[in-house]
């Protein structure tokens, strides 16, 4: 109890709040603008936090994560225009409902959908995270390489339109993971004599260069231009008897997203989608769907923000990010010196509680945030391009620099920006690649200290361990699982 309350009192404190409340606001308006993913909010922030303490860093980090997913929904109600790809379900009802004059309505249904899933994801968060980081202390190297293995497969559901270019992909990821100290002798690995590589490639500067500098010369060489809001936003709150209404459709997105978020690979959009199915399935009134049903636009919403606190437990828990933005929080806690994985709740028990009190509290404060915003957020999406993107650039190279007040993290930005944007034009996914780079240096010290306690370095008694065998089980379905939905794709569309 004595830790649980020093945990609640460094969190109310005043500078850790006003960081929590701008970063809701700063991921409320990244959100909205369309192409300004939730991704690449975290990621054009993160650096900037690394001048703060590991805990108020992170939970600024959490803001803008929390509001980035609620943001999403504005745009997608009020242009048709997903602000995130997890808002894409949104645009079914919810532009139909600013169309026939409820926008202010379909909002306030957003803001509390969104509310609801948050909050009770991060409730499930602190009730499951301790007893899966309890069972994962009993499994030995061999049961962590599998679980290591089994994060990798992920590449096969997040490589986008070829599977091929996803792996392959994931092998430059843990090719890149292999520069620097070896994680056991300590010896040098391909720096080629350049010190600054002898801690490996810095992990944000990559994450900035692969993810943002690639969208910002996308948009900024599309000439496309978003549908302006004419009408003016009244905020009308939904009533008793509405709210009542959404409680079937609340209940199981909820379940769904939380589901759906704690599976690594997966994402908010994946959730939004089968949530949106699974309540028109139970619905009164399923033929309202697509034509402005409060249910379907609760449903999306409250899904996709389920999907925080879901995706948060793979990543404390195992070291293994639930999604692309948990993957980047992983990398900031290690910069920051703290390592996610079953020993965090041993070793660090205080900052564990303090993350899910400030979790908590600002999955309930973006409510009332979004509430008194709501005219302000909408307005951001009239945010022209011109102005945006080259603001997007220069954050990259401020965030990049600062990360060691030199150059060299700079030069890796740039280099990977313009390779990922080059391999982007081929069709290559970026997510893979980031994957490989976080999950390669667990594969690598894992199998190593697997091999070194087993007799005479013998592989083959990893296969002994019942738990690894299930993961390597696992690991082969979720290879095969992609490849399979492709090919049942490709026949139904050539029978067509």
């Amino acid at each position: 109890m004595d830790v649980i309350l020093d945990s609640i009192i460094s969190v109310v404190h005043i500078n850790v709040i006003a960081l929590m409340l701008l970063g809701i606001v700063i991921g409320i308006i990244a959100g909205a603008l369309p192409g300004l993913t939730t991704t690449m909010s975290v990621v054009l922030l993160t650096p900037f936090t690394f001048a703060l303490d590991p805990l108020p860093g992170l939970i600024m980090l959490l803001g803008i994560y929390i509001g980035a997913m609620n943001g999403g929904a504005i745009s997608a109600i009020l242009i048709n225009t997903p602000g995130t790809p997890a808002s894409a379900a949104t645009c079914f009802d919810g532009y139909p409902l600013a169309r026939q004059g409820k926008a202010s309505l379909a909002l306030n249904v957003n803001f509390v959908s969104s509310t609801i899933g948050g909050i009770v994801s991060v409730i499930v968060l602190i009730l499951v995270a301790k007893q899966v980081a309890d069972f994962a202390l009993r499994i030995s190297y061999f049961e962590m390489f599998a679980i290591a293995v089994f994060g990798l497969s992920i590449v096969a559901s997040i490589s986008e339109k070829s599977i091929v270019k996803g792996l392959i992909m994931g092998a430059l990821g843990m090719l890149i993971s292999t520069v620097g100290f070896d994680p056991i002798d300590a010896f040098p690995r391909f720096t080629y004599g350049v010190t600054d590589l002898f801690e490996g490639v810095s992990y944000i500067p990559l994450l900035i260069g692969v993810f943002a500098i690639p969208e910002a010369l996308e948009q900024v060489a599309t000439t496309e231009q978003v549908i302006k809001i004419k009408e003016k936003i009244r905020n009308v709150f939904p009533t008793k008897q509405q709210l009542i209404d959404l409680i079937p459709s609340l209940s199981i997105s909820t379940i769904i997203g939380i589901i759906v978020g704690a599976i690594p690979g997966t994402g908010g959009d994946i959730a939004s989608f089968a949530a949106y199915d699974q309540a028109k399935k139970i619905s009164k009134h399923p033929e309202e769907f697509g034509k402005g049903s409060l249910e379907g636009l609760a449903a999306a919403e409250c899904a996709n923000n389920a999907v925080t606190g879901g995706a948060m437990i793979p990543m404390l828990t195992l070291g293994i990010p639930g999604d692309a933005v948990t993957a980047i929080l992983l990398g900031a806690l290690i910069v920051h010196g703290i390592h996610p994985g079953p020993r965090l709740f041993e070793e660090n028990p205080q900052f564990v509680y303090s993350m899910y009190a400030g979790f908590l509290l600002a999955s309930i404060l973006i409510f009332p945030v979004c509430l008194l915003g709501v005219t302000l957020f909408a307005r951001t999406v009239d945010i022209p391009k011109h102005f945006l993107w080259p603001l997007v650039v220069v954050l990259c190279v401020v965030g990049s620099f600062s990360m060691s007040n030199s150059l060299f993290p700079v030069g890796i930005m740039i280099v990977a920006g313009i390779i990922g944007y080059l391999l982007r034009l081929r069709g290559f996914p970026m997510g893979p690649l980031i994957l490989g780079v976080i999950l390669g240096p667990l594969a690598e010290e894992n199998l190593l200290n697997a091999l070194r306690a087993s007799s005479h370095g013998r592989a083959v008694e990893i296969f002994a361990s019942p738990i690894a065998l299930i993961l390597f089980a696992l690991t082969i379905l979720s290879i095969l699982t992609p490849v399979i939905q492709s090919r049942r794709k490709k026949k139904l569309s050539e029978q067509k």
